[in-house]
């Protein structure tokens, strides 16, 4: 048969052709298939490793792939964090996942609504290098270097037994990913806490451990609603061995407690499988008259089914202050566990149930993700002591649920973004004219054969498809038409998209590689503690204050700002942005040796002099915190000088690196023994030093070095090498020091002096890198 002349085979044709109007083009068969020839040739020049845009996309990949690995390497390599440093890090436990990590902080109050937590309340355990102890007093790692791997901990409840407590929580194991039962003890009100081992441990998840005592026996009622049923236990061997004792409720109950009032025993859970509950917002009754059963429904159930964000589902065990009945609530509102609202019961009857929210009174941390329950806080325990204290353990988690998904996926539309930029550069200039082939839009790609033409039958979608594609495939064009690189506008536009490009491959970096952010506070034998920061300064440096105390105040381990007013005008300590009590302490000499005044408010151990013109990072601060805390006889800084030479000569830190040691630690950046260095300092044997630092208006930092080195025949000086540091006072031009070589005369005349009333630092060089933790690498 021959072929019209509109080039439309008749009859339907064999099938091979583009027959009856199917064609995309409207051509005859030759055209077509020259057509398909054409863009498979074009589809495989566009996908050749050959190609100018394909040379062009991946170069430009490899280049910010590279950036991006420096910029995790630069920024998030910490070389430090191994086993010696003191860090406590077990390598199978505290694993991140999207649950969440949890730990456990205690709290003490005059009542339930006082409560503190325990570092205000100035506990001291001098053995666990803890001054005071710091919460959080349990957490994954603690756990799991007793030899129990876990992931966090959470849903604590106290049993009190004499001065004994006894601490159950809910443990995710590392291995398993189940939640088991762990138990704790402490002989000190919670400053200490011995890990006991795993108390209950069943094929299903377990949390919410609810221990009571009935009739002599002690009973857990923890949930398990995975299991289907909530189960009560009786203990065989306090507190590690247990026994099923029945089944109270064969239903799925979440997070359920036992209550006696009025004469009856209530059981307050949640049933979040039910038809029509909303999930952290219901929360139902049952009463009996003993909490062995059986249970009876109240008739009001569910009592709540409301928004999640109402506090209906139970965060803690309910306690009763001056005779009234009160329930802990969770606020699942913002993100699952946000927060414990607190509910006086009003109305508890088999009839009625009515309560009303109280504030608790808690006051939450202002540090955000650098705070062990900076996002979250979900269930509390509060109890009353035979001494008539309360006291109270609260979990705490410093990022919200499902974060690690949350850092996966925008870091991959940052670094997709960062593709995007890629194509849009190659297409500005000309190394990319094709974005995407047609082939990719054709009706059918694979071995053509005799099946219904339905499958290659033109569609509405599949027709807007490509119609989309070439209508994209035009853009390369009339965009170089509008921008063209070869011009000033184009270059710039050119640059600025390099430049959006590094920074969102850097971001998507930093989401998926550079964890949640955080700047924690290292433990050291399981314990955590904090410090007071003080600087000195004047009128003249307040802006620097002012960026000083917003920046370090978000330190974890910083308890209290301490700034030493030499002259001018105070500031108000609300004229000061903190996350912490900020105390200003006004002179009235302007000495440096104020610097090391007494101060009998100051109730910490350790007290970090810095500079209010040095800025680093926090996680330095904690890493020189932290190795304070293993040698707190010592003065431990970031800013090593070497006393060497005949005469002896003030110099820089470069020679002291040069020479490969150092015997001075600069007291601008350094932790001190408050009680200690502050005594030597203001010493009689101190008095010729401390009238020459008044004199020359210098030298403090380097007497306070020689008084330490005059007192021990041991090491006196120890070295944390900061990642990063930027001196601020040269921003300004308020720099105490402004003409360095005159500042270098007077300290090497300083060290003569010095020399001479205390005796020489020179036989005291100490190596870098000479420690078995590597801090100064």
């Amino acid at each position: 048969m021959g072929i019209p002349a509109n080039g439309v085979a008749g009859g339907g044709g064999s099938g091979n052709g583009a027959g009856g109007g199917r064609s995309c083009c409207d051509m005859s068969i030759k055209c077509w298939c020259k057509w398909r020839c054409e863009q498979k040739h074009h589809y495989h020049r566009f996908l050749s490793p050959f190609s100018s845009g394909f040379v062009f996309f991946l170069g430009c990949l490899v280049l910010y792939g590279s950036i991006g690995m420096f910029y995790l390497w630069l920024a998030f390599n910490k070389p430090y964090v191994r086993a010696g440093t003191g860090m406590d890090f077990s390598s199978f436990g505290c694993q991140e996942d999207n649950e969440g990590s949890w730990s456990v902080g205690v709290f003490y109050g005059d009542s339930p609504f006082s409560l503190k937590p325990i570092e205000a309340m100035n506990v001291w355990k001098n053995e666990s290098s803890a001054w005071p102890v710091a919460n959080p007093v349990i957490n994954c790692a603690s756990v799991s270097n007793a030899g129990f791997p876990s992931n966090f901990v959470a849903d604590p409840f106290l049993y009190v037994q004499g001065d004994t407590l006894f601490l159950f929580y809910e443990t995710k194991n590392s291995i398993t990913m189940q939640g088991d039962i762990g138990v704790a003890k402490s002989t000190d009100k919670g400053a200490s806490w011995q890990q006991l081992g795993i108390a209950l441990d069943e094929d299903w998840h377990l949390s919410y451990p609810f221990v009571f005592e009935y009739l002599g026996q002690i009973y857990m009622m923890p949930e398990s609603s995975q299991k289907g049923d909530l189960r009560l236990y009786r203990a065989v061997d306090f507190p590690l061995q247990w026994t099923l004792e029945k089944i109270l409720i064969k239903k799925p109950l979440i997070d359920s407690f036992i209550v006696n009032h009025s004469g009856e025993y209530w059981l307050f859970g949640s049933d979040h499988s039910g038809f029509g509950a909303k999930k952290n917002g219901q929360l139902e009754i049952w009463y009996s008259n003993s909490p062995l059963g059986p249970w009876k429904p109240h008739k009001k159930n569910p009592i709540h089914n409301v928004d999640k964000s109402m506090g209906a589902r139970n965060g803690g065990r309910p306690f009763i202050h001056d005779g009234n009945l009160y329930r802990v609530g969770q606020d699942c509102g913002e993100t699952y566990g946000r927060r414990v609202r607190v509910f006086k019961v009003d109305v508890l009857t088999k009839d009625d149930y009515k309560e009303v929210e109280i504030p608790l009174g808690f006051e939450e941390s202002r540090k955000g993700r650098n705070a062990w329950n900076g996002a979250r806080y979900h269930h509390l325990d509060v109890q009353q002591l035979n001494s008539g204290e309360w006291i109270a353990v609260m979990d705490g988690d410093r990022v919200p649920s499902g974060d690690p998904t949350r850092r996966f996926i925008l870091g991959c539309a940052s670094i997709t973004a960062v593709v995007a930029i890629v194509v849009l550069c190659g297409v500005l200039l000309g190394a990319v004219n094709c974005i995407i082939p047609l082939n990719w839009c054709s009706y059918y790609s694979g071995k053509r054969s005799d099946m219904p033409f339905v499958w290659e039958r033109s569609t509405i979608f599949s027709s807007k498809l490509r119609r989309f594609c070439s209508r994209l495939n035009r853009a390369p064009l009339s965009l170089r038409g509008k921008i063209k690189p070869s011009t000033w506008a184009g270059k710039l536009v050119l640059t600025v998209l390099f430049m959006v490009g590094i920074a969102l491959m850097c971001l998507g970096v930093k989401y998926i590689y550079g964890g949640n952010g955080a700047e924690n506070a290292y433990p050291i034998n399981g314990y955590y503690s904090q410090f007071t920061l003080l600087t000195m300064t004047y009128d003249a440096r307040l802006w620097n204050l002012k960026m000083y105390v917003k920046h370090y105040s978000k330190c974890s381990s910083v308890k209290e700002i301490v700034v030493v007013w030499n002259k001018g005008i105070p500031p108000k300590s609300d004229d000061l942005d903190s996350k912490v009590p900020v105390r200003i302490r006004v002179e009235d000499q302007n000495s440096l040796n104020n610097r090391f005044k007494k101060d009998p408010m100051i109730n910490t151990r350790g007290v970090l002099e810095l500079d209010d013109d040095i800025m680093m990072s926090c996680d330095d601060i904690e890493r020189g915190f932290n190795v304070w805390r293993q040698h707190p006889d010592r003065i431990v800084g970031f800013y090593p000088r070497l006393v060497w030479g005949t005469p002896l000569k003030y110099r820089p830190e470069k020679f002291a690196r040069t020479h490969k040691g150092y015997n001075m630690i600069l007291t601008g950046a350094a932790f001190i023994d408050a009680k200690v260095a502050f005594e030597r300092y203001w010493s009689e044997e101190a008095k010729a030093g401390r009238q020459l630092v008044d004199k020359i208006f210098n030298c403090e930092d380097v007497l306070l070095n020689y008084l330490y080195a005059n007192a021990s025949s041991s090491k006196t000086v120890e070295y944390v090498r900061p990642a990063w540091t930027i001196d601020t006072s040269k921003l300004s031009g308020v720099a105490i020091s402004r003409n360095t070589q005159d500042h270098y005369r007077i300290r090497s005349n300083c060290l003569e002096r010095f020399s001479k009333m205390y005796g020489s630092l020179a036989v005291r060089k100490s190596k870098f890198g000479g420690r078995k933790d590597g801090w100064d690498l």
